[in-house]
């Protein structure tokens, strides 16, 4: 798996968990949902990712978006 591949699934797993906690727990963790989208939008608009930076530094092989 590459780090794309890894971002990616890892803001979808967030992106449910939070609708989830959401549905179950309290519409706050919306907060969660909102943080997941806009850090996708950020990423795609700089590059940056954190979450590749971290998937990086454990030794996930790198992809074509984030090297």
């Amino acid at each position: 798996m590459s780090i794309d591949s890894a971002v990616i699934m890892f803001a979808g797993i967030m992106t449910t968990l939070g609708a989830l906690l959401t549905w179950l727990a309290s519409p706050w963790f919306l907060l969660l949902v909102a943080f997941v989208g806009l850090n996708m939008i950020q990423a795609s608009l700089t590059g940056f990712c954190p979450a590749a930076l971290i998937f990086k530094a454990v030794g996930v092989r790198t992809g074509s978006a984030f090297n």
